[in-house]
């Protein structure tokens, strides 16, 4: 695949080498990665692959998913000190429509108790959101085009929907529901049901990124042949995907929460 930059890459990384110099000094596991239990884990710095010299201190999708969070720090602590709950306006009314509309789908998948689970399902939904928002910035990307980013959203989810299973159920308990409804079957049952379980995961991740690389590619490639009102349409359909993208995600993980804790699963 092609790897295309955002306007950030080269002044953050120039600016990262004025104060730790060349990355080529860099420890060895940050530029190519470690190995545990036999399986290699990629580095942090990007690597030109044509030379096998470091390209820079942190990769263009680190830079972009740290601009997503550095907007909500700044942008969240405003709209909270303008809160009113007598007479709300302007951007919380925005904000109110999407929290109802998070609490509709907690409440629709998660029956029970699923209030607290908001904060995480919120986060997942705004991150990314915002993230696929940013690429219609032609001069940025998208942190949700990169793999990278879109497995660690995945295990993430992965990992919170199982750790809330075994919250609800306790480690054996949840471990049995993976058994099927007879024991006779489980030596079968158990291996299936965890493979279909971790590959969850998988079809998170694969499915963001490849629907947010698509458009974000083919809207790039009609800016570059006719910059002038082509490409709006794509742009309006970018819009729309970034958000279908992340109710996508968020409804699936609403749902295997839901799965995960669920008594009679």
């Amino acid at each position: 695949m092609q790897q295309h930059h955002s306007i950030l890459f080269g002044p953050v990384n120039a600016l990262l080498t004025a104060i730790f110099g060349s990355p080529e000094n860099a420890p060895s596991w940050w530029l190519h990665g470690v190995t545990i239990g036999g399986v290699h884990i990629a580095g942090i710095a990007p690597v030109d692959h044509a030379s096998g010299a470091p390209a820079g201190w942190v990769p263009d999708h680190v830079i972009m998913a740290l601009l997503v969070f550095l907007l909500f720090a700044i942008a969240l602590p405003i709209f909270a000190r303008k809160f009113r709950s007598d007479v709300p306006a302007g951007t919380q009314n925005v904000l109110e429509v999407f929290v109802d509309f998070l609490r509709g789908l907690i409440k629709e998948n998660i029956p029970h108790s699923g209030e607290k689970y908001l904060p995480v399902v919120g986060a997942f939904f705004f991150f990314i959101a915002a993230s696929n928002l940013i690429g219609q910035i032609f001069v940025l990307q998208p942190p949700t085009s990169s793999l990278n980013t879109t497995f660690a959203l995945s295990l993430s989810c992965l990992v919170f929907f199982n750790g809330a299973g075994v919250r609800a159920h306790g480690l054996f308990g949840y471990l049995r529901t993976f058994a099927g409804p007879s024991m006779a079957l489980a030596i079968l049952v158990f291996p299936i049901e965890m493979i279909g379980n971790l590959a969850r995961g998988l079809s998170l991740a694969m499915r963001l990124f490849g629907n947010i690389y698509g458009e974000h590619t083919a809207t790039n490639q009609f800016v570059q042949l006719v910059p002038i009102l082509v490409p709006m349409p794509m742009n309006a359909l970018g819009i729309f995907g970034s958000f279908l993208q992340a109710y996508v995600f968020t409804l699936l993980t609403t749902v295997y929460i839901g799965g995960a804790i669920a008594h009679e699963h």
